[in-house]
């Protein structure tokens, strides 16, 4: 294990530091050891945190605490990802309230070139099952990672139709990673765990309570490229998730229903809104998402891989060439392409060393 967990579990753990506070003060020191072994001066001087966060740091006294989650985590092989981590989901750096520290047990990559949240009802119809098992087999040849919150209803058939049709498939669980919820999921879970994997914000033994749910969707949608909902009724934590996504400038589409289904309701309203994209199968979905010419990494070399960008990658790399340093705002304003495809691109030229992330959701040409 990192010899930095135990205080990276600490800063989770400690009084009035959120996810934004976190992220601040990890963009302000190096560690989150030299957080906790700062001087509350320097601490309180951070922007944002003020001399009350400060204090909370300096008197935690949890460490045991952290110490007993570090145990559990070892024994049963739970892989820690903090904010810094090179294996930390990327998609979620560029959000404003990044987990911290996520929890993370199987084998899929959670880095993939592309990566969709298939979300909606619990109380599904045959309608919405046809939907999600016809859209999960047709990208079934296109490495495409389908990520869902192992619920009842629309997420479970998700998860069922990926691993049906040989995709990886990860969970993202609103509760501590020795149990799951709801337990006639238990042996889904495992199958998951050959073929994708489990994801949590939350540390052992914390119960499924439903204010976690949210949270939760948030993961779930910035995690992800785009998400799709499948059957909502107007209110519920599909809607939420297709809101979250929206925020975090992820694309949003929806399956359209009969005007009179009420488990319609929800996706024909994100659509009537302008808030989804009418969604009828993969060709529409690669095309918004500019997947057509979605490539391996396999050079360093920097003008060859600037000769094998796609048009969407090419065009955003274009326009953070031509200024000093861009916002996700103005690329978003600017490019003419989808928010998913700016995200998709992004992404891509990150993990090949094209472009840099700067703290605030700003982007520049690596140097």
């Amino acid at each position: 294990m990192n010899p930095d967990l135990l205080y990276q579990l600490s800063l989770c753990m400690t009084d009035n530091i959120g996810h934004v506070h976190a992220k601040i003060l990890c963009d302000a020191f190096p560690s989150a050891r030299d957080i906790f072994e700062a001087p509350a001066s320097e601490l309180s001087r951070v922007e944002g945190i003020g001399k009350i966060r400060a204090q909370n740091i300096k008197k935690f006294r949890g460490f045991k605490k952290a110490e007993e989650e570090i145990a559990f985590m070892e024994k049963y092989r739970i892989k820690p990802l903090f904010l810094k981590d090179p294996d930390y989901p990327r998609r979620l750096l560029h959000c404003y309230d990044p987990p911290t520290l996520l929890f993370y047990k199987g084998p899929a990559d959670l880095n993939a070139s592309r990566i969709i949240a298939i979300v909606g009802s619990r109380n599904h119809t045959d309608y919405g099952r046809q939907a999600v098992e016809k859209l999960v087999k047709e990208i079934s040849g296109d490495s495409i990672l389908v990520v869902s919150g192992l619920a009842y209803g629309i997420d479970a058939l998700a998860h069922k139709a990926a691993l049906k049709n040989q995709l990886a498939t990860v969970g993202v669980i609103g509760h501590g990673l020795d149990k799951i919820y709801p337990a006639e999921h238990t042996q889904l879970a495992r199958e998951m765990l050959l073929q994708g994997g489990l994801l949590t914000e939350f540390p052992s033994h914390t119960p499924p309570d439903k204010y976690h749910f949210p949270s939760r969707n948030r993961i779930v949608a910035g995690i992800s490229d785009a998400v799709i909902v499948v059957e909502s009724g107007i209110k519920g934590g599909s809607m939420i998730t297709a809101d979250l996504a929206a925020g975090y400038h992820r694309d949003v589409f929806a399956i359209p229903g009969r005007i009179n289904d009420a488990h319609s309701a929800g996706c024909n309203r994100l659509i009537q809104q302008n808030k989804a994209m009418l969604l009828t199968g993969k060709d529409q979905l690669v095309e918004t998402m500019g997947w057509e010419s979605i490539r391996p990494l396999h050079t360093n070399n920097r003008e060859e891989l600037l000769t094998e960008l796609s048009p969407e990658e090419k065009q955003v790399y274009q326009l953070i060439e031509s200024g000093e340093i861009i916002s996700m705002d103005d690329l978003s304003q600017t490019a003419g392409i989808s928010a998913g495809a700016i995200a998709s691109a992004i992404l891509q030229l990150e993990m090949e060393h094209l472009i840099e992330c700067l703290p605030g959701k700003l982007f520049r040409i690596s140097r």
